[in-house]
Parts: C-alpha cells; structure tokens; sequence
C-alpha cells in the first residue's frame, strides 16, 4: 500500500512538471513570437531632391533585409514595413543611390542625389502651349484652389527640412466643405492634364509619320490605341515607337476590333 502512495505521488509531481515544463514553452514561444512581430512596424516618409528640394516620384525603395521592394506614389510619399536596423536603399533613375538604416520609426524626410546638375529642358515644339504651360495657367486663373487650401497633404516637411510631421492644413482641407469642393476641382483639373501629357505626345503628326495612316484610318488607330499616362511619362522615345508599331499590326489585321456599334434611331 505504502509503495502504491509512493509511486502516486512520484506519478503526480512527473505529470506537474511535465505540464509546467510544456506550459512554460509554450508561453516562452508565443512571447519571442509577439516580440518579434511587435517590433514590425511601418516606417513613412517622403522622397525629395537634395538640390531643388522638390519631392521626387518614381523612386524605387528595397529593404535589404526582407527584399521587399516599393515605388513611393505620386505625391513622394512611402511607407514600408521595416525594423529597426534594416537598411532602406533608394534608387532613381539619374539620381546616386541612397541607403538609410532604419534607427526608429519618425517619419522619414530622405533627400537623393542627382548624378550631375542638369539645366531645365527647353524644347520648341511650336506655337501650342505644353501641358506644363497649360496647367501653369490654369493656376493663375484659379488662384483660391492653389493656395493653403489645396494643402492635401498629411505628412509635412519642417521648415529646417530635418523632420516630417501632421499637416494641419491638410487635415482642415480633408474635413471642411470648401477644402472638399477645391479638391474635387484640383482632380478634374488633373485628369485634364494627364489627357493633355498623352495628347502632347501621342499627337497626329508623330503617329502618322509612324503608321502611314492618315485622316479618318488615323483618328480611328489613335481614338482605339490611345495610351495611358504611364507610359507616355516613362516609355523611351525607342519604347513608344514599338509601342505605336505593335498595335498597328494589332489594328491592321482587325481593324474592325472595338468598333463600337452604331447608335439605334
């Protein structure tokens, strides 16, 4: 009997510490778990030239510890899961590239290098204003919609340029009617100049001189095979005559294709 109480109790204190032992892993885990992903947070911040000091797009962001690549938006803006620690690589094209190392989450002010100091572009197209000149002055008509008031933007650089924080203004312009309506009007205006970027240089005289198409065959090649804004701002003078070249073969051997049908009387 004496030895059956012994072997019980020996079976009791094997069968706690089995579960103490279990349980105590299983909380050690779940705790290196949630610190880890704890640490996981998303870093913000804006992407500006050094020289001019205007925000730049289409700059590409790797973070080398998880590989995990993104292109900041049009505003410059980013964000990015990172830890501390990780090294953040910017690359632009014509621009040095640019690595930070991750030291906390305030939002980034980060400032890359052109490779050489480059003159403003001046190209004489002929008497028609460019889409810049367009929405240049289309500013100076609507001057109310341009102002403090067209402040959308959440993230603000300091006056120093060392540090990067809430907009008040953007966030009045976010809330307030007259702060909604401005924008509304902004976006319109802006829909009109990506149209007036692919008009520039998807125009009549360069697609026909690529196509041999002329009058109503040409209106109707370039009305079906209108370009995005993308790639009119990115493509390569070589990259958009192939462009224009593909879908000519496409529109020559079904010309017919997304014809659409004549109205009903």
């Amino acid at each position: 009997m004496l030895n059956t109480v012994n072997y019980t109790k020996r079976l009791w204190h094997w069968f706690t510490f089995d579960v103490a032992m279990r349980l105590g892993l299983l909380f050690f885990f779940v705790f290196v778990y949630v610190g880890v992903f704890a640490q996981e947070k998303s870093l913000t911040g804006i992407v500006f030239d050094h020289n001019s000091k205007e925000r730049i797009a289409q700059v590409n962001i790797v973070n080398l510890a998880t590989g995990k690549s993104i292109y900041v938006n049009l505003k410059a803006e980013f964000i990015i899961d990172a830890h501390v620690g990780d090294k953040l690589v910017f690359t632009k094209l014509n621009y040095r590239p640019d690595t930070v190392t991750v030291q906390n989450y305030t939002p980034l002010a980060v400032y890359i290098q052109p490779l050489s100091i480059q003159l403003k572009e001046v190209t004489i197209h002929d008497t028609l204003a460019t889409p810049e000149q367009k929405l240049d002055a289309i500013k100076r008509d609507y001057p109310n919609i341009y102002g403090h008031i067209a402040n959308t933007d959440l993230l603000s650089i300091g006056a120093d340029g060392a540090g990067v924080g809430l907009s008040i203004d953007g966030l009045y312009n976010m809330f307030s009617r007259s702060g909604r309506n401005a924008a509304h009007l902004r976006d319109n205006i802006q829909q009109d100049y990506y149209q007036n970027v692919i008009d520039y240089r998807f125009n009549k005289t360069l697609v026909g001189h690529v196509t041999g198409l002329k009058d109503a065959q040409l209106a109707d090649f370039m009305q079906k095979y209108r370009p995005g804004y993308y790639t009119v701002i990115t493509a390569s003078d070589y990259e958009f005559i192939s462009y224009i070249k593909a879908n000519l073969r496409r529109y020559l051997r079904r010309p017919k294709l997304y014809t659409l049908p004549p109205l009903v009387k």
